[in-house]
């Protein structure tokens, strides 16, 4: 089932102009846009990305709303598909990076490390690159560049040798076989602690989606969309998503950015944003208890001046 995490907390931190220009760079199962529409006048205009287009589909059926614009395109693309409406500027902007349950929940997906089935994790089926494309055809340094880089994971060199040597036998098709192949190049030991193909499995679809760069490319774009004191609201679920969004508000929040131990500032640059959550607002007990795939989540949020 879809629950929206830190709705409360993204929500009042977004919304300053109950009439404004809204966007909703991850709609999902639209949790947190439902919520939003509830706060916002009629009068309000919102614009709803998501590049899946079958999650969309399924989420605007239960979001009549005259006022939503729903764009089937990646959050990397706002600028570009905001213009061909007219929209310039806008009051709020809310991204959920993370992975949709309508996505984990379905099997034919290929998310999950739980369920068998083949290995796709594209968010947008239109994509011609899947994980299988990867893991059959990657070389053994990209693979473990790949999984090291993503998914942060110690043993990356060991699991991209070992899905090189097993496709040398037979193509690795589906995810539990993806699966057993990580769980025989980790230590014992390894398994024992967290699901040992939970970080491979996050690489692989970070890579497939290209999520970090999709991310560093809007982020500029928001600052440039928004109004003066609208509001960016931002929650990641991993440390690389985390950092790159953090790393971003406060070097736009600085005054500025020559390296240290120049004697004049001759950067000229000039604030763009005032971090208004300067330690990440995180899910209380109740909520991770009652929706435990909140527990990493962290919103982060910025004001532009």
């Amino acid at each position: 089932m879809h629950k929206p995490v830190l709705l409360e907390e993204t929500i009042n931190n977004l919304v300053k102009d109950r009439k404004g220009v809204y966007v909703d760079g991850t709609l999902g199962g639209g949790g947190h846009l439902q919520r939003l529409m509830q706060e916002l006048d009629p009068a309000a205009r919102v614009f709803a990305f998501d590049k899946d287009k079958d999650i969309m589909e399924a989420t605007k059926k239960k979001l009549p709303y005259p006022n939503i614009t729903f764009i089937h395109a990646d959050f990397r693309f706002m600028e570009e598909r905001l213009f061909l409406y007219g929209i310039d500027k806008v009051d709020g902007i809310m991204l959920d990076l993370g992975v949709s349950s309508f996505q984990l929940d379905d099997p034919s997906r290929g998310f999950s490390f739980h369920e068998d089935a083949r290995l796709d994790m594209r968010m947008n089926r239109e994509e011609a690159l899947s994980a299988w494309d990867i893991v059959n055809n990657y070389d053994e340094a990209e693979i473990a560049r790949i999984i090291y880089e993503y998914g942060e994971e110690r043993f990356a060199r060991s699991i991209a040798r070992a899905i090189v040597n097993s496709r040398k036998i037979k193509s690795i098709d589906t995810t539990l076989e993806l699966v057993e192949v990580i769980k025989k190049a980790v230590p014992y030991a390894y398994k024992k602690e967290k699901h040992p193909a939970r970080r491979t499995f996050q690489a692989l679809r970070i890579a497939v989606n290209k999520e970090l760069d999709a991310l560093r490319e809007v982020l500029p774009q928001a600052v440039r969309l928004l109004k003066t004191g609208g509001r960016l609201c931002i929650i990641t679920f991993h440390s690389l998503e985390d950092r790159i969004v953090k790393d971003f508000m406060q070097r736009e929040a600085r005054e500025c950015l020559c390296p240290p131990g120049m004697p004049v500032c001759v950067c000229g640059h000039k604030p763009q944003l005032k971090i208004v959550t300067r330690k990440p607002v995180v899910p209380s007990d109740e909520e991770c208890s009652l929706n435990p795939r909140a527990r990493s989540a962290k919103l982060r949020v910025a004001e532009k001046l």
